[in-house]
């Protein structure tokens, strides 16, 4: 498995990325994520994610965004996860998440945060088996979780 970043050249690949339809309501398209990491492109990191020439995901992190109203209050996770219908339960997501982390270290943070739909069939299982833990917040309609690095 490896991450690679959007180019001209993958980037048509990427688009045609897809969630199972039980999935659509939960994460947005890959399409929607690229363009809010053109308008955000301080904050925004995303990658695909292969396995050999496969395309099998699609992960985007956030980086130092703001929180709420305390603009000391600077946080980064996982934005987007989108691992494609036919790969999923294969260890992606995992090695997704573990490659976000990874970069939120490497530039000094000490915590990855994650939203998720509190809904059956929705990813909280799985973020909570990563190591995630519900902080209390809400962020729209989404639990927000956070996992101590």
């Amino acid at each position: 498995m490896r991450l690679e970043k959007i180019t001209p050249k993958n980037y048509e690949t990427a688009l045609a990325l897809s969630v199972r339809p039980d999935q659509e309501d939960l994460v947005a398209p890959v399409v929607k994520s690229l363009a809010e990491a053109y308008v955000f492109a301080d904050r925004a990191w995303p990658r695909l994610i292969f396995d050999g020439d496969r395309l099998v995901g699609f992960v985007m992190a956030f980086l130092d965004i703001p929180w709420g109203s305390n603009p000391d209050d600077l946080r980064s996770g996982l934005w987007r996860l989108n691992i494609a219908a036919d790969a999923q339960g294969n260890g992606y997501g995992r090695f997704a998440v573990e490659a976000v982390s990874e970069e939120i270290r490497v530039r000094g943070g000490t915590r990855a945060y994650v939203t998720w739909a509190p809904r059956a069939g929705g990813p909280e299982e799985f973020y909570l088996k990563l190591g995630f833990q519900a902080t209390g917040e809400q962020s729209g309609s989404q639990t927000v979780g956070v996992l101590d690095l």
